[in-house]
C-alpha cells in the first residue's frame, strides 16, 4: 500500500514577542493510503498543530510533507487552499456550517469552489446526503438539525469533493454518548469505504475505533501502536 502522507523533520515553532515556542520537534510520519489513523494526546502536546500542519492549514517551520506526491512544505497559501480542497475533506467539532444555507447547499459548497456546474453539485450532494442518512432532511437548515445531523451534513461535506483524507477533529466533543457511537458509526464506515480516515481526539473510547493510534507528548511522538 502506497503512503498518502510523508513528513519527515517537521518542526513548527511559533514567535510570540521575544519568545520561540517550540511545538512539534523534528516529527517523522507516514500514512498508508486506506488507514485508519488517530492522534492523540494531553492538552499542549502539539496535536492541534500537527492536525493544522496534516490540513495544510498551516506550513512547517522546517522539514518536509507530501501529500499524495505533491510536496506542501513550500507552497503559497493559494496553492495550499487548492491542495485543501481537492485533497481533504475536513470535520469539526463544532461543525463549521452556514447557518443560513440547507443541508444540500452545504453539502455542495467545496464543489463551488472546485468549479463544478450547480447541477453536478447538487446531484453529488444529494448522493452524499443519502450516504450519511440525511436523504429526508436536504432542504433543512443546521437550526432545524439536531447535534447528530449536523456533524453528519459536515460529514457529508467532507466526502464530496472524493478526497485523498477525511481529517476529523474532535468530531464527537459537542455530541451525547449515543450520538458520538452513531457518529464513529460512520466513521468506520466511511473507512471500510476506502478512504484515508485521521482522527484527532483525546477520548480513548473515539481512538479505539482507529487501527492505529499515534500519541504525542511535548511535541514528539511518544508511541505509534497498531490495534488490528
Amino acid at each position: 500500500m502506497s503512503n498518502v502522507i510523508e513528513i519527515r523533520g517537521i518542526i513548527r515553532n511559533f514567535q510570540l514577542g521575544q519568545e520561540t515556542v517550540y511545538v512539534l520537534k523534528g516529527i517523522d510520519l507516514d500514512i498508508k493510503r486506506g488507514e485508519y489513523l488517530a492522534i492523540m494526546g494531553p492538552s499542549g502536546s502539539g496535536k492541534s498543530t500537527l492536525m493544522n500542519l496534516l490540513g495544510c492549514l498551516d506550513t512547517p517551520t522546517d522539514g518536509t510533507y507530501n501529500l499524495n506526491g505533491n510536496d506542501v512544505s513550500t507552497m503559497t497559501d493559494d496553492e495550499l487552499a487548492d491542495i485543501r480542497n481537492r485533497e481533504i475533506g475536513f470535520v469539526f467539532q463544532t461543525f463549521n456550517l452556514l447557518p443560513r444555507t440547507t443541508a444540500l447547499d452545504n453539502v455542495a459548497l467545496p464543489m463551488v469552489y472546485a468549479g463544478m456546474s450547480k447541477k453536478d453539485r447538487n446531484i453529488r450532494a444529494e448522493k452524499v446526503l443519502t450516504d450519511v442518512g440525511l436523504a429526508d432532511r436536504m432542504d433543512h437548515k443546521p437550526s432545524q438539525l439536531s447535534g447528530g445531523q449536523r456533524q453528519r451534513v459536515a460529514v457529508g461535506r467532507a466526502l464530496v469533493n472524493k478526497p485523498s483524507i477525511i481529517l476529523a477533529d474532535e468530531p464527537t466533543g459537542n455530541l451525547d454518548s449515543k450520538t458520538s457511537l452513531e457518529i464513529m458509526q460512520l466513521f468506520d464506515d466511511i473507512h471500510a469505504a476506502g478512504n484515508t480516515v485521521i482522527l484527532v481526539t483525546h477520548e480513548e473510547e473515539v481512538a479505539a475505533h482507529a487501527h492505529r493510534v499515534i500519541r504525542l507528548r511535548d511535541g514528539m511522538i511518544e508511541s505509534d501502536v497498531r490495534n488490528r
